[in-house]
């Protein structure tokens, strides 16, 4: 019984965790930089719970929430995509979101690895 509350307690304080950084995606626009990843991590389980798909328009986002489509524009060529966020991340100091690897080859990235981008929330 003492286990079965200790679990209940656990699941309880990381689910108000959770859902305290989840944000209100509306009007949300920021700039950051951006990074991307792909091959090693193709077919793994991402927060939300879906398979990464390295070829697919996805990204991680610290607290916006799932399924939240935003357009990401790389500052220094203009080059924009639309993804869909279903992971968290990114897990490095310094940067606002993870991008898969297709939306990096849109955005024009791939050979740099990173790139300052901004990050506008889309109302659908």
């Amino acid at each position: 019984m003492k286990h079965l509350l200790g679990a209940c307690a656990l699941l309880t304080l990381l689910a108000g965790c959770a859902s305290n950084d989840v944000i209100d995606p509306h009007g949300y626009n920021q700039s950051g930089v951006a990074s991307y990843y792909g091959a090693r991590h193709h077919g793994k389980r991402t927060a939300s719970g879906e398979p990464f798909n390295k070829n697919a328009l996805t990204a991680a986002h610290r607290q916006l929430p799932f399924g939240t489509r935003v357009k990401i524009t790389n500052l220094s060529n203009d080059k924009s995509c639309v993804v869909r966020i279903n992971d968290r991340g990114p897990h490095t100091r310094g940067r606002l979101i993870d991008v898969s690897h297709e939306a990096a080859e849109q955005l024009g990235m791939l050979r740099s690895g990173t790139a300052r981008v901004r990050v506008q929330a889309l109302d659908d």
